[in-house]
């Protein structure tokens, strides 16, 4: 993997959310950078060429996880070690801690916040390569030239989002606070993604996330995340499923939510489970699920892995998933 020297840049320190928005609306080619685990990399690939980093290390309580009414704030500042480590957290919600644990390794995990996995670049072996290897291949059309290599004969970019606590959050049906010098909004973590792998936030660019909610209403379902990858550290996700599941008196299932990473250019909650509510959790059951699974993943050549293996790999681990929350304490 060949580095080159990163760009000069100008470093702001903002104390708020609101002043990291207002130094993000005035200077078009800001970019925010909190652990840098992600950026950093890209702006040593030569990807990114910000004149501006808007450090937001300095701005108070941005680490916060606050327990309320409305369920838990975890702030977007907040160290994936810390996540991976809250017995608290792990209690109420432990799809959010599996999910932290796996996540790169643990030097990465000591500097990486919820927000930057949140807001993860999309990737691709077309494009996270160095600015020779790029320019050597035409670049492609995430950056700098017009043709996906993924797919040549189609309009749009096909890199994969790899972030895992993504699905563990839409799991749990999770909303952001966004802030900007317009003011907050609060949103869907799901509305925040677009099926595009050049463009795969829908976050406006003056837009600051500062917060995660875990509704109240989550912490009465059973959940879990499982990662499916190459190595058993570091390496992203070939495919990770966050799922919510409770059951009724009878051990029918009564409510179920899978949400999916590393196989399609956002992260996917799969649609039409409502279909198998009211039932038991049977192998009928979960061949149905690993259909739906299968047919909503559409993993690209985006990594070194076959396509239809990190499929079918997808479906597998929805399955057992399913399964081993079924077989436990959502009863």
């Amino acid at each position: 993997m060949n580095m080159d020297s990163i760009q000069p840049f100008k470093l702001e320190r903002p104390a708020t959310v609101a002043e990291a928005a207002a130094l993000l609306a005035a200077q078009p080619q800001a970019r925010l950078v909190a652990g840098g685990t992600d950026l950093i990399p890209n702006l040593r690939r030569g990807i990114e060429r910000p004149t501006v980093l808007v450090d937001l290390g300095a701005v108070a309580g941005f680490d916060a996880i606050v327990a309320s009414d409305e369920g838990t704030w975890i702030g977007a500042g907040a160290r994936l070690a810390r996540l991976a480590t809250d017995s608290a957290l792990a209690a109420r919600h432990p799809a959010i801690a599996q999910a932290a644990a796996v996540i790169a390794g643990p030097g990465h995990r000591s500097v990486a916040t919820v927000g930057g996995n949140l807001c993860l670049d999309t990737r691709c072996v077309f494009y996270n390569q160095s600015e020779w290897w790029r320019a050597s291949n035409s670049y492609c059309l995430k950056r700098g030239g017009d043709v996906c290599h993924v797919a040549p004969q189609g309009g749009r970019c096909h890199a994969a989002f790899s972030g895992d606590l993504a699905p563990a959050l839409l799991a749990l049906e999770a909303e952001v606070e966004l802030v900007s010098t317009r003011g907050a909004r609060r949103i869907p973590l799901a509305d925040m993604y677009r099926d595009d792998g050049a463009a795969a936030l829908t976050i406006e660019r003056d837009e600051v996330l500062a917060r995660v909610l875990v509704p109240a209403r989550a912490a009465g379902r059973a959940c879990a995340y499982r990662k499916a990858r190459a190595r058993g550290a570091v390496d992203f996700p070939l495919a990770g499923v966050g799922c919510a599941v409770a059951l009724d008196a009878q051990g029918r299932l009564a409510a179920l939510r899978v949400a999916l990473t590393g196989t399609n250019s956002q992260p996917i909650v799969i649609s039409g489970t409502d279909a198998l509510l009211g039932r038991a959790v049977d192998d009928a059951l979960l061949a149905a699920l690993g259909k739906l699974v299968q047919k909503q993943v559409s993993p690209m050549r985006t990594t070194v892995t076959q396509s239809n293996y990190r499929r079918q790999v997808a479906a597998v681990t929805a399955q057992r998933l399913l399964k081993e929350l079924a077989a436990g304490p959502a009863k």
